[in-house]
C-alpha cells in the first residue's frame, strides 16, 4: 500500500502547482482592441427636441411664432379701419364732400325729392332752407307728421307730391345728387339757415296772405315761422 499512497502524494502535489501558478505579467501576443473603436451597440433615442429646444411632436408641426414677425407682419394685429374725415367747410365745401347718387335711407330719400322739386333751381342757401322747413315740421311734436315721408304726404302741402307715391328722379342727374348732400347736411345739422326756424315757405310770385312771422327771403322763396 505505501506505493500507492506516494502515488496519490505525488499526484496531489502535482495538481496543486499548477493551481497556484502565477500568471504571466509580459506583453500579451493578442491584439487589444482600443476602447474608442470598440462595437457597441447603437440605442435608437426618439428626437424630442429641435436644435432651438422646442418639443417636436411625430407627425405634426409646431407652429413658429416668430414666422410672421420675420415677414415684416405681426399676426395679432388687426388692420385698423379707415374712418372717413368729418365734412368741414362751409355750405359749397360740404355739398361738394358729400354730393352722392344713393341718400342711403327711405327717409334721406323723401328729404331729398322734397329738396329737389322745391328748390333744384334754388341757390344752395335756398335748398338749404327748404330741407330744414321739411325737417323743422318732421321735429315739431305733433303738429305735423315725425318723418320726412310723413310731412311730404301730408294732404295739401306739396304740390309736387301725387297719390301715395313720389315722383321718380334720374339719380344720374347732378341736381339730384346736390339734393341728396343737401339732405345729408340737414339730417345730420351740419349748417345752420338763415330761415333756421322756418315752418313754411312759398314761391315770391304768390301771395297767400298768411299772418305768420317772416323770417327770411331766399332766392325765389320766402320763408315764415
Amino acid at each position: 500500500m505505501l506505493p500507492s499512497l506516494r502515488t496519490a502524494l505525488l499526484i496531489c502535489a502535482a495538481l496543486t502547482v499548477i493551481s497556484v501558478a502565477p500568471a504571466k505579467a509580459g506583453p500579451s501576443t493578442e491584439a487589444v482592441t482600443p476602447v474608442n473603436f470598440a462595437s457597441l451597440p447603437e440605442i435608437p433615442v426618439p428626437d424630442l427636441l429641435d436644435p432651438d429646444g422646442r418639443p417636436q411632436l411625430s407627425g405634426a408641426v409646431v407652429p413658429d411664432s416668430t414666422a410672421d414677425t420675420q415677414n415684416g407682419e405681426d399676426s395679432d394685429v388687426t388692420d385698423t379701419p379707415v374712418v372717413s374725415a368729418h365734412p368741414t367747410g362751409d355750405l359749397t365745401s360740404l355739398v361738394a364732400q358729400m354730393r352722392d347718387s344713393e341718400p342711403g335711407s327711405h327717409e334721406l330719400e323723401c328729404l331729398a325729392v322734397g329738396i329737389y322739386f322745391e328748390s333744384k333751381s334754388e341757390p344752395l342757401a335756398g335748398q338749404l332752407a327748404v330741407g330744414k322747413v321739411i325737417a323743422n315740421r318732421a321735429k315739431s311734436g305733433g303738429r305735423f307728421p315725425p318723418s320726412y315721408c310723413g310731412v311730404l304726404f301730408q294732404r295739401g302741402q306739396f304740390s309736387f307730391v301725387h297719390g301715395h307715391s313720389l315722383p321718380s328722379v334720374s339719380h344720374s342727374s347732378r341736381q339730384w345728387q346736390t339734393a341728396v348732400a343737401i339732405a345729408k347736411i340737414v339730417d345730420q345739422d351740419l349748417k345752420d339757415s338763415v330761415a333756421e326756424n322756418a315752418l313754411f315757405f312759398h314761391a315770391r310770385y304768390v301771395s297767400p296772405g298768411w299772418r305768420l312771422k317772416r323770417v327770411a327771403s331766399i332766392g325765389n322763396h320766402v320763408f315764415y315761422r
